[in-house]
Formats: C-alpha cells, sequence, structure tokens
C-alpha cells in the first residue's frame, strides 16, 4: 500500500521514515513552508537516534497543493490546532476508498476528520513513543530502535482486512501497534498518560526520566489518574486500562523507554508556541462538567500551562511603575 503522511513533525516523520524504512512507498505533506523547503534542499531529513548517528534520509515531501498522489492510507500527525487548515488544503487528493491513521495528542480531531471520510475508514491511535524536531529538516528518535508501542482501533470497532494490513505494515516498522475494538477507550488511554506526563514534566521543565525519579511523582500522577477515571466512568466510557495499569504504564515508558525524552507541551512552551492543553487536561475537565465532575486538579493544571504560555510572551518593558500621586 501507498501512504501519505500529512504533517511532517517530530512523530510524522518517525512514523513515515521508519515504514519507508520497512520498504513501504511513503510520501509526506507538510503546511509549514520552512520544513519543506529545507528537506526539499537538503534532499531528505537529517535522522538521530538519542542525538547520535546523524544521518540524512531522503524522503518526498511537498506542501498540500503542489501534491498529487494517490495514496492507500493517509497518517496524519498535526497538532490539533493546525488540522483543520491541513484537512482543508488538502481535500482535492481525498478520495472515498482511503484509509485514515491518527495517533494525534489530545482529542477534537476524530470530529475533524469525520468531516471528510467515513467512520468505517478511520482508525485512531496512540502512540507511546518520544521524538523530537530539532529544526527544519532535523529529527532525533527517543529511544532504542523498537522503543516504544502503540495501540489502535477502527472507529467502528470492526477491524476489516485493510486494517489487518496496515498493522501488519505498522509492526514490520517496528512500531509494535497492538489493535483493540474500544475506540474511545484507546484514544483516552493516551490523553490520561499525556494529561500527566506532558503537563508536569512542561511545567517543570524536566525530562521523563527525571519526573519519575521524583519521590512525589506517582502521588501527582495518580491524583491526575484518578480524577480522570472518574470523568470517564461519569461518561459511560470504558478504558484499556485500569488505575493501577495507567500509572505502570507511565512509570515503565518514563524510566525504560523514554528517559531522555521532553514531552512534546515542552518542545511547544520552549519554542513560544501554543500548547495542546486544552485537547488534554482541558479536554477531561470539560468533559466532566458536562456530568456535573469537575477535576479540578486538571483544570488547575490547564490554567498554569496558560500561565506559562504567556509568561513566555509578555512584554516586560511594557510594565511601568505608578509615578508619585498615583493610586
Amino acid at each position: 500500500m501507498k501512504y501519505a503522511v500529512l504533517g511532517a513533525g517530530a512523530m510524522g516523520l518517525r512514523y513515515g521514515v521508519l515504514l519507508q524504512e520497512a520498504g513501504q512507498h511513503v510520501d509526506f505533506v507538510d503546511t509549514w513552508d520552512q520544513q519543506v523547503q529545507t528537506i526539499q534542499e537538503q534532499g531528505g531529513v537529517y535522522v538521530a537516534r538519542d542525538g547520535q548517528n546523524r544521518h540524512l534520509v531522503p524522503i518526498r515531501i511537498s506542501t498540500p497543493e503542489d501534491y498529487h498522489g494517490t495514496p492507500d492510507v493517509l497518517i496524519i500527525f498535526t497538532k490539533q490546532m493546525g488540522l483543520a487548515e491541513m484537512l482543508t488544503r488538502s481535500a482535492h487528493f481525498f478520495n472515498a476508498d482511503q484509509y485514515v491513521v491518527t495517533a494525534m495528542n489530545g482529542m477534537g480531531h476524530i470530529e475533524k476528520i469525520n468531516q471528510y471520510f467515513k467512520p468505517e475508514k478511520v482508525l485512531g491511535g496512540t502512540a507511546l513513543i518520544g521524538t523530537v524536531l530539532k529544526q527544519a529538516g532535523d529529527v532525533d528518535f527517543i529511544g532504542a530502535a523498537g522503543a516504544g508501542s502503540m495501540n489502535i482501533a477502527n472507529q467502528t470497532e470492526q477491524p476489516d482486512e485493510v486494517t489487518h494490513q496496515i498493522v501488519a505494515d505498522l509492526q514490520a516498522a517496528n512500531l509494535n501497534p497492538t489493535l483493540t475494538t474500544n475506540f474511545l477507550g484507546t484514544l483516552l488511554a493516551k490523553v490520561i498518560f499525556n494529561s500527566v506526563i506532558n503537563t508536569l514534566c512542561t511545567m517543570f521543565q524536566i525530562q521523563m526520566g527525571e519526573f519519575i525519579q521524583s519521590p512525589v511523582a506517582q502521588k501527582l500522577g495518580r491524583q491526575l489518574i484518578d480524577e480522570a477515571f472518574d470523568v470517564c466512568e461519569r461518561a459511560g466510557i470504558t478504558l484499556l486500562n485500569t488505575r493501577e495499569e495507567e500509572w505502570a504504564t507511565i512509570d515503565y515508558v518514563s524510566r525504560k523507554t523514554n528517559p531522555l525524552h521532553f514531552p512534546s507541551m515542552y518542545q511547544d512552551i520552549s519554542k513560544h508556541r501554543p500548547t495542546e492543553v486544552d485537547y488534554i487536561n482541558g479536554y477531561l475537565y470539560d468533559l466532566g462538567v458536562q456530568y456535573h465532575y469537575e477535576a479540578k486538579t486538571h483544570d488547575f493544571l490547564r490554567n498554569l500551562v496558560h500561565l506559562a504560555e504567556f509568561a513566555g510572551t509578555f512584554d516586560v518593558a511594557s510594565l511601568k511603575p505608578l509615578t508619585e500621586g498615583e493610586h
């Protein structure tokens, strides 16, 4: 099958490059002009693993307007805030036979994708895989080859022949997929994971391996997990893991799989970009409110992240002290 990756950022590049190395035909499409231009001029993307063995991997990349391929499967890895633009600009090469795989962070993307594709063609996933885009045309895969895993489910929860072929291709690419038949539970598992790791590591500018060594890591994590599970129980969503298993996953990934990883939210904050916190902690809080429950710790953290976003852009020079006689 032919694949097109929409969103050639850190995760899009990792999935696409690994699929290409496994023998698949892969094209990349991105709306970030600097990324497209840099990769085209270099003749590919520079790929390292944990900062080592940086080398050039030839890939095909274009803007949506310049792409005229006929992919069988679209892999979507944009930020939540950029998805609508990507879909609008890419719609000219969509067709009714294509399948879509997405493992984006947060929630809100499925509704947008459903405006273009039938639910039976949409697969949602969660990727427990760390990757850093150092700069345009330069990506660092975090963790050893084969590190990390993903869960994936059909929106209709009825896997078909094409679904099984996609899963086989992902397995051949060493992405370690597990096919489930619990769509919402699959998506929410990563939301809950990120609501702990992304937010806390971002607020304190630490790697996952640093966070998990803290004597208060488990207390903080379990408080957020408990609130998230309370929300999902009220919403009638059956999650893939128990509360204990969710913490165990966070512990394992932080200690063993991606201890050197700065989560994507931190990468956004450090580069003065908007974060996806409203689609992660904010989503859990807003979902709870619909069922008369307030996940107050998630809401508090959401607002702390927004304060950090504001602090990174505020013009301190605009502050003026009171002059004599002013009150």
